[in-house]
């Protein structure tokens, strides 16, 4: 399928992907290794160049790439959009974390109960999205406006709008110190921090 996330290759700290039409490379301090498929790797259509300081710039190729566009990866449609730290709103390897999120929210809510989940650092929303398809209540907790709005928009492309999802802007010790105050109880809670951020 054209329209999904594949990993092609990787080596030379970098990863070569194909994200929905576009193949992309961006860093991969990790990948210390050649790459096993140098052919794939001539043609593409960004590359995310990350400097010393930890900025980095896009050499964008195609144009498109500029508009942000919809794949499916994982049980969920997605919006990708480049950002300007080499990001794409999606880290694919969270993929199974998402189907076992969907399955044990569906087994905790079918008892009749409602199933409360914490998201926390939840960024574009995929685990919040598939804890919601599996029928859990979801408390969407981010500090970045721009990461809470583009959830809300992958909640639209998956037909989730009326999902009983908060979407909360917030700083996530101060939402949680609130939460304990409340005595406010979850069944599931997500935690995936940023190594480094604010909130």
């Amino acid at each position: 399928m054209h329209n999904t996330y594949r990993l092609l290759d990787s080596g030379n700290f970098e990863k070569l992907e194909q994200v929905g039409p576009f193949r992309i490379i961006r860093p991969s301090p990790q990948a210390v290794w050649k790459p096993s498929q140098p052919k794939l790797w001539g043609k593409v259509d960004a590359h995310f160049k990350r400097f010393a300081g930890g900025d980095g710039k896009w050499n964008i190729e195609n144009p498109n790439l500029k508009k942000p566009w919809l794949i499916e990866y994982g049980g969920l449609n997605l919006q990708i959009e480049i950002t300007d730290f080499g990001h794409l709103g999606l880290f694919p390897e969270q993929r199974m974390n998402w189907q076992r999120i969907r399955n044990l929210c569906h087994q905790g809510s079918t008892d009749g109960e409602e199933f409360h989940v914490l998201n926390l650092f939840a960024y574009t929303g995929g685990s919040s999205l598939a804890a919601a398809q599996g029928g859990a209540q979801v408390a969407h907790v981010d500090a970045s406006k721009t990461s809470v709005a583009w959830a809300r928009l992958n909640a639209d492309v998956n037909e989730l709008t009326t999902a009983p999802i908060r979407w909360l802007t917030d700083d996530v010790q101060k939402f949680v110190a609130r939460e304990i105050r409340r005595n406010r109880l979850y069944k599931g809670i997500i935690l995936d921090p940023p190594t480094f951020g604010r909130g």
